[in-house]
Formats: structure tokens, sequence, C-alpha cells
């Protein structure tokens, strides 16, 4: 019986990406009855919140191009809360038309970022956001606020905290209540998460954070670690380790939901997923995309996972 680790949260909420930013940047388009049958997988392993496509300009991202089917899909499940990433009114028109439980709109930390990733100033999409909330009031369809490049830029270099805090109290402002802090660029260290988790507790303390870890530079899980040790209790992951910033050189996968899963419930903090059929959706995801996907559980199983002695060779000499 796993124990528990004092001043870590009892339980966490794991929110799957995959299906947005996992797919989001392959090139060859999966069909969506593979992207439905996918979603349902994770469903089935326990979990219950997606970031489950976005509603951009098809020449942009052509992989969403079925946002509405996506959604129509699942939009009857009352135990699935589903979010859509929308750039701009137009996007935000079509998410609330589909039936979306809530928005995500997002800006980069940086300006060189935000320039690249939704060619627009920050102040140009802090206009659009206004207008976008305004256009939501009535609607039951709830705001979430992201920050991209959190923990760094990788045209920029360091981005400043007061960046940071200065864009959340921004969405707050906005009525969110919910922001994730995105590590997009794989520049997050367990020192920054601290550091930054602990000034927006402080500044905007009636928010809940989220945050997004990417594997580049392999310390993902240790981030989420961090995350753990500062009560921190959502957090977004790809399941397989899919994804990856397509405006970001040298950008690799998400943390993978697995993995995450696992380390989360060795240190004694439920997410209420099935490991086993996390680890068979990864391998799922896997024969979808055709290829190897960076997750370590799902090639080695979990820590008590035994094998036959006859498995394996023994030494000889």
């Amino acid at each position: 019986m796993v124990g528990r680790i004092a001043g870590f949260p009892d339980n966490a909420v794991i929110t799957e990406v995959g299906p947005r930013d996992g797919l989001q940047s392959e090139p060859a388009f999966v069909p969506t009855a593979q992207k439905i049958q996918l979603i349902q997988s994770l469903l089935d392993a326990g979990l219950r919140r997606f970031e489950i496509t976005s509603f951009v300009s098809p020449r942009a991202v052509p992989q969403m191009q079925d946002a509405v089917e996506v959604i129509a899909a699942f939009r009857d499940r009352s135990d699935a809360h589903l979010t859509a990433l929308v750039p701009n009114m137009r996007g935000a028109e079509a998410a609330i038309e589909a039936g979306v439980d809530a928005m995500v709109l997002f800006a980069s930390a940086s300006e060189s970022h935000n320039l690249k990733n939704v060619n627009r100033t920050r102040s140009e999409s802090f206009q659009g956001f206004a207008q976008i909330a305004k256009r939501a009031e009535g609607t039951g369809v709830a705001l979430q606020g992201a920050i991209a490049t959190a923990f760094g830029c990788p045209f920029e270099g360091e981005v400043a905290l007061k960046a940071v805090v200065d864009q959340a109290k921004a969405y707050r402002d906005l009525g969110m209540d919910y922001i994730t802090l995105g590590d997009t660029t794989g520049m997050a260290t367990p020192m920054l998460v601290i550091q930054r988790v602990q000034a927006l507790a402080e500044a905007v303390p009636t928010v809940d954070i989220a945050l997004h870890f990417h594997n580049t530079r392999g310390v993902g899980l240790a981030c989420a670690y961090a995350g753990l040790s500062q009560g921190i209790t959502h957090y977004e992951s790809s399941i397989g380790g899919l994804g990856g910033c397509p405006f970001v050189p040298r950008a690799t996968g998400n943390v993978a939901t697995e993995d995450l899963a696992y380390l989360f419930a060795e240190s004694g903090v439920q997410t209420g997923t099935d490991l086993g059929r996390l680890i068979e959706a990864a391998q799922l995801a896997e024969r979808i995309i055709g290829r190897e996907l960076p997750g370590q559980i799902m090639k080695a199983g979990p820590r008590l996972q035994t094998a036959s002695m006859d498995s394996v060779r023994t030494a000889n000499g």
C-alpha cells in the first residue's frame, strides 16, 4: 500500500489534451473515427476532463478541421467536461454553437512567441478576449485562460515573473477562475514552478492554477512533483506523450498522461484513473499515429509488474 507524502494533496485532476495539443502537429490527418475511438478509450480509463479540439483555421491547423464532429460524439456525455481552444471571435462562435463546456483563451507571456503562435501582439490578443468574454455571457460556456511560454521563451529566453503575474490578473479581471501555466517550450524547472505558483497564489488567490508541462528537457515529471509540493491539484497531459508546439524550435511532446498518473499514484495522490487502461489507450494512440511514442510506463509497465524467471536469460560465467 502506497503511503502519503506530507503536504501533498489527496487527489489531483488530470485534463487530457492529447486530442488537441497532442494531435495538432501530426502531418497526416487522423480520421475523425479514430479520434473518437481514442477519446472513448480515455473515458474508459477514467479521465473526465478533455481539451478535445480547437476552433482554429483549418488552413493553419488542418488536423482540427473536424472539431464539430468530434465534440458532437461526446456532447451528451454528462460525465465528460469538454473544452476547446479558441483564438478569436470566429472560433468562439463556433465553439459555443458546438456545445463545449468551456473555451480556453490563450496568449503567450512573451511578445515574440505570441506573434509566432497567433500572429498577434499580446495587446491585440487581450482586446479580442474582452470581446469573447462579453459574447460568452449568458451562454453557460465557461472561460479558461492559458499562459503559454510561462517558464521561458525560445526567442527571448527568460520570461519575467511579472509578465506571468500580470497576465494571470488580466485573465481574472475577465472573469476567469481557472488558469493554466503552459510550459510550451519545455523550459520549466522545479524551482521555476515553485516560484510562479507561489507568486500566483498571492496575486490571484481565488483562481485555480493548472500546470501543463512538456518533457523537452526530461524534467516534466519533476516539475509536476514540484507542483504537488505546492498543493496544485490540476494538471494537463497528453496520452503517450503526444504533441509539441509547432511554433517552437526543437519542441518535443507533452508529459505522458499514463506516466503522470503513475507518478501521482506512487506518491499517494489519487486521480480516479485506471493505469492499465491508460496504458492500453497509449498503445492505441501509438497504433493510430503509426510510430513509437515517448511515454515510459506504456513500455515498462507499473513498478510491481513481474515477469517469469524463464523470460530472462541467466548470466553465464
